[in-house]
Formats: C-alpha cells, sequence, structure tokens
C-alpha cells in the first residue's frame, strides 16, 4: 500500500504535526531531525498529497499555462522558459493546449481549480471575457502572457506589438516596396491587432497607400499562411512584400510562392514575427521581428510568483521591446513601383 504520513510519523517516533513542519519548514524541527524525516520518506517513497494541502489551504506549488497550441514553436518555447523557471522555484506547470476556443479554455481551467494550483499564466484567445471575469472574481491569481484584455485589472507581461509592426513595415518600405499585402490572425487578438496598427502607421508615415482587402485573416497554422499566398499571388497585381503576423504564416506564404515560381526574395519579400526557431531554418532564412521570448516566460512566472507571496503586490503591464532581424527572405523591391 502507498505510504501515509502516518507511516513516516510512526517510523520516526514524532508526531504528524512534525512530520508536516519539516515538510513545510516550519516550527521547532532541528536539521537533523528534519534529515531523519526526509530519509525515512524517501525509504517509504512518500510524497506529500498535493490535494491534501490544498485542502489544508496551503500552496500545491503547482502552476496552469493556458497556450494556443504547444506544437507551435513560438508557445513551446514560451512554455520551456516558464517550465525552467518554475523548475528552480519548486513549482509544476500543468500545460493546456486551448486551439483558441473558449470551450476548451473553460474546460481547462474548471480542470486546473480542481487539482488545486496555486495561479494561472494566461497567453491564448479568448472571446468571451466573463471566463476571465470569474478567476478574477474568485480571486485566481492569473498573469496574462502576449495578449491582454481590456475588460480585466490583471498583470500582463507582452512585447510592444506595435512597434514590432512598425518595425516591419518600415523595413519593407525602406526596401522600396509599394504593394504590400498582411497576412494577420483574427483582429480580436490584441498582439496581432497591435501589429497590424504599427504597420499600417509606419506605411502611412511615407504615404504609402494601403488598402484593408489586403489584409487577410488566417488561423494560426502553416497551411493558412499558404492558402492566403497563393490567393494574394494569383491576383493581377501581385503585392511584392507580405508582413505576416507570425512565423508559421510567413513560413506557408514562402510554401505558397515556391507552388507558383515564385521566388523570395527576388519576386516577394516576406517578414515574420516572433523569430522562432523555424526562422533559421527556413530557405531562404525568414527576416522576423523577434519578441524576447525568454524573457516573456520569465517575467510572467515572477509576476505571477510575485502576487502569491504579497497580499498588496501592485497590477503590473510589463512591455518587453521586439527586435528586427534581417535575414535573407527581404530585398528591395524590383518591380515598377
Amino acid at each position: 500500500m502507498k505510504a501515509t504520513i502516518y507511516d513516516v510519523a510512526k517510523e520516526a517516533g514524532v508526531s504528524i504535526a512534525t512530520v508536516s513542519n519539516a515538510i513545510n519548514g516550519k516550527g521547532k524541527v532541528s536539521s537533523k531531525k528534519r534529515e531523519q524525516i526526509f530519509e525515512i520518506m524517501k525509504k517509504l517513497n512518500y510524497q506529500p498529497s498535493v490535494i491534501a494541502s490544498a485542502l489544508m489551504g496551503k500552496k500545491t506549488y503547482t502552476l496552469g499555462l493556458l497556450i494556443p497550441d504547444i506544437s507551435n514553436p513560438f508557445f513551446a518555447e514560451v512554455a520551456r522558459a516558464i517550465e525552467d523557471q518554475a523548475h528552480l522555484s519548486g513549482y509544476s506547470v500543468i500545460i493546456c493546449s486551448t486551439d483558441n476556443k473558449d470551450e476548451r479554455v473553460e474546460r481547462y481551467i474548471s480542470l486546473l481549480e480542481q487539482k488545486s494550483v496555486d495561479g494561472m499564466i494566461i497567453a491564448t484567445g479568448v472571446d468571451n471575457p466573463d471566463i476571465l471575469a470569474g478567476l478574477e472574481a474568485r480571486n485566481v491569481p492569473i498573469v496574462m502572457l502576449s495578449r491582454e484584455n481590456d475588460a480585466l485589472s490583471v498583470d500582463a507581461v507582452v512585447a510592444d506589438d506595435y512597434v514590432g509592426g512598425m518595425m516591419a513595415g518600415r523595413h519593407l518600405a525602406e526596401l522600396g516596396h509599394r504593394r504590400m499585402a498582411v497576412l494577420s490572425e483574427n483582429r480580436k487578438v490584441s498582439s496581432s491587432r497591435e501589429r497590424l496598427r504599427g504597420f499600417k502607421q509606419a506605411l502611412a508615415e511615407r504615404q504609402i497607400p494601403f488598402d484593408d482587402a489586403d489584409i487577410v485573416i488566417c488561423e494560426h497554422k502553416v497551411e493558412e499562411g499558404k492558402r492566403a499566398a497563393l490567393a494574394l499571388l494569383g491576383r493581377p497585381e501581385k503585392p511584392t512584400a507580405l508582413f505576416c503576423c507570425n512565423d508559421l504564416l510567413a513560413i506557408g506564404a514562402m510554401q505558397g510562392a515556391k507552388e507558383l515560381g515564385v521566388r523570395v526574395p527576388e519576386e516577394l519579400s516576406i517578414v515574420g514575427f516572433d523569430n522562432t526557431i523555424l526562422a533559421e531554418v527556413t530557405d531562404p532564412p525568414l527576416t522576423t521581428v523577434a519578441q524576447p521570448i525568454a524573457g516573456m516566460g520569465k517575467q510572467a512566472f515572477q509576476l505571477l510568483i510575485e502576487k502569491l507571496t504579497e497580499d498588496d503586490a501592485a497590477r503590473q503591464r510589463i512591455v518587453l521591446r521586439p527586435e528586427l532581424v534581417v535575414r535573407g527572405s527581404t530585398c528591395a523591391a524590383s518591380f515598377p513601383r
């Protein structure tokens, strides 16, 4: 049978309270006695019950992380950064892929609450604001990552998506491009909305016309980028450059261009956003706006820990600056302008 705290206490010749104090670093338990208790726990393969700790109002040292898709390299790298920080601090992380669907978000939030997680990092799209408002009302500590919700007064860690969009727009404008199109996620997603706003502002500064008809809304998938590129490159007046609001869409656009025999970058320049590992291995390597992925994950974890350890921790919004990384997928426009 599985060992219990009673078994540990009996073999150590101490009370259950002493074992509990040794585990939680409380009470007047000598270092020698604590070591003895830990040795017995190891011998009996005893693991303190997370659920029991939760019922007693204690921390479970478990966090929830909601992301759209773990197979997306950006969110995989974010998850790894958070897991690394959690490991150093003695926490475990439960990762949930939501596909940006509210019903899955609600299901996972319910599951995480049943498991009594200490808090949650929300890095997924949520259309219904009542879902997150419910968490706030139940005093569940949450931190938004890479997304924001104007209806909620919660901590957030984001890249400056507006500035990143401007960087992409200025880069393509300086290369002489005038016929440009954008592959974007749903504009309800704050990050995509801000990237698009910054891109349009960069073009407006240079009096370069841009029509909203040149914005193609896509899901966050490679095949969606390919579909959009095929449609845009099939127009009578083809764009000479594409700004893709994430690297997966940019890679899909490269595939679409290759299928049509359109050379990148000689006939079509492509800029992505995120700077995941995939950006370095495409052919040609992808010019992209780099988000400080590791820094974002670290900051989100630290913010959540502050909320768990400080009762009066002030609300914070941390904005990290992106960086344009120029590689081989962009060059000067060669088409008549």
